[in-house]
C-alpha cells in the first residue's frame, strides 16, 4: 500500500455536509439576494428532477448576479418544462446497452458501472436525469450479477464506476464493490467518474485515499468541472490528495450555453485545471436530453470555440470536442 499523507484534522465529515444540503431552490435564491427571480423557478422540473447544492458549492456563487455560471447550473427553470423535438428522456441510448442490472457495455474492452444513482449535486443538464434509478443499479444484489457479467467476457479489461456517483457511496460500500473486482483477471484498470471532488471536496478523506492507495490496479478519476470558478482551495486540495495517492487525474466539462460557452472561459478553465494536475479530456457537446435543450449551444457554434482554444493553447490543454450518439463505437468528434 502506498503511504499517503495525513490529512489535516479540520476537514469536516463529508455525509454530515451531504445531509446539510440546500433542498429548496427558493432558499438558494434568497442566499445571493435574488428572491425577485423566484418566479423563474419550475416547481414541477424541481419534483420531476429533484434539488440538491452542497453549501460549499453554493457559497462560491456571486451574490446578486441571476446569470452566474454554477448558479446556472443547478436551478430548476421554467425552461425545463418544455418538450423539445429531438429531445428524449433516453439521450445516449443507455438501456439499449444494458448488459445486466447496473452495468452499460457500450464501447469494446469496457463497461461501466451505474455504482449508485445517488449524486451530491443535481445539475439540470444532467443525460441520466430520467434514468431508472431504482432498477438499473449494479449494487442490487451484493453486485453479484454485474460481477458475473463481466466475468464471463474476457474482453473487458477496463471498469468504470459511474452512476449517480460512485463517490457517493460510502468507502466501505467501495472496498466490497472492489473485493469484488479484484476477482476478474482479466481487469486491468479502474475508473471512476465523479463531481464530489469538485462539488464536495470534504469526500476526499482520509479512508477514501487508503482505499485507492491500496487498489491493485491503475487508478484514473474523471472529474467534472465546468467553470474555472468551481475550482476554489478546497477543491485544488482535494485534488492534491488524489495525486498522492497516485491516481490520474483528468476533466470532462459539458458545453453549455450561459456557463461556458466562450473561449476566454475556456481557455481560463483548461488552465485552472492545469495549475491543479488534471488534464482536460473531454469537451461534451450536451446531451440531449429532455428538459436541458436551454443549455444547448449550436454545433457551429461549439466548433469555433474549440478552434480558438486550439490556437490559444497547447495541444494537451485541450479537450477533444465530442458528442456521445446512442449505437456509435465510440465518442464522435465534431470534426
Amino acid at each position: 500500500m502506498i503511504p499517503v499523507k495525513p490529512l489535516p484534522a479540520q476537514i469536516p465529515n463529508w455525509q454530515q455536509l451531504w445531509r446539510d444540503s440546500l433542498r429548496d431552490p427558493l432558499e438558494l435564491l434568497e442566499m445571493l439576494g435574488l428572491t425577485g427571480f423566484s418566479d423563474r423557478i419550475s416547481a414541477d422540473a424541481g419534483n420531476a428532477f429533484t434539488f440538491r447544492v452542497p453549501r460549499g458549492f453554493a457559497a462560491k456563487m456571486r451574490h446578486g448576479d441571476i446569470h452566474d455560471p454554477l448558479l446556472r447550473q443547478v436551478l430548476p427553470l421554467t425552461e425545463e418544462e418544455r418538450l423539445m423535438p429531438g429531445f428524449s428522456s433516453d439521450a445516449v441510448g443507455d438501456m439499449a446497452a444494458r448488459g445486466a442490472t447496473g452495468v452499460l457495455h457500450k464501447y469494446r474492452g469496457r463497461a461501466l458501472l451505474v455504482a449508485t444513482g445517488s449524486c451530491a449535486i443535481n445539475c439540470r443538464y444532467c443525460f441520466r436525469r430520467h434514468f431508472p434509478y431504482a432498477e438499473e443499479t449494479a449494487a442490487s444484489g451484493q453486485w453479484r450479477e454485474a460481477i458475473d457479467y463481466l466475468r464471463n467476457d474476457a474482453s473487458i479489461h477496463e471498469v468504470i464506476l459511474s452512476g449517480g456517483d460512485p463517490l457517493s457511496l460510502t468507502t466501505a460500500k467501495l472496498v466490497l464493490l472492489t473485493e469484488a473486482l479484484k476477482t476478474l483477471p482479466q481487469l486491468k484498470r479502474l475508473r471512476l467518474h465523479t463531481r464530489l471532488p469538485v462539488v464536495l471536496p470534504e469526500r476526499v478523506d482520509a479512508e477514501l485515499l487508503d482505499w485507492l492507495s491500496g487498489l491493485p490496479w491503475p487508478v484514473t478519476v474523471v472529474i467534472h468541472a465546468n467553470h474555472g470558478n468551481e475550482l476554489g482551495p478546497d477543491v485544488g486540495a482535494a485534488l492534491r490528495r488524489l495525486r498522492e495517492a497516485e491516481t490520474t487525474l483528468l476533466n470532462q466539462s459539458v458545453l453549455l450555453a450561459g456557463v461556458n460557452d466562450d473561449a476566454d472561459t475556456l481557455q481560463r478553465l483548461s488552465e485552472a485545471l492545469h495549475d491543479l494536475g488534471v488534464l482536460p479530456y473531454y469537451l461534451h457537446q450536451l446531451d440531449r436530453v429532455q428538459g436541458a435543450a436551454h443549455f444547448s449551444v449550436p454545433d457551429a457554434r461549439a466548433v469555433a470555440l474549440h478552434r480558438e482554444l486550439m490556437a490559444a493553447l497547447p495541444g494537451y490543454l485541450v479537450p477533444k470536442l465530442v458528442r456521445e450518439m446512442a449505437g456509435e463505437a465510440n465518442k464522435s468528434p465534431l470534426y
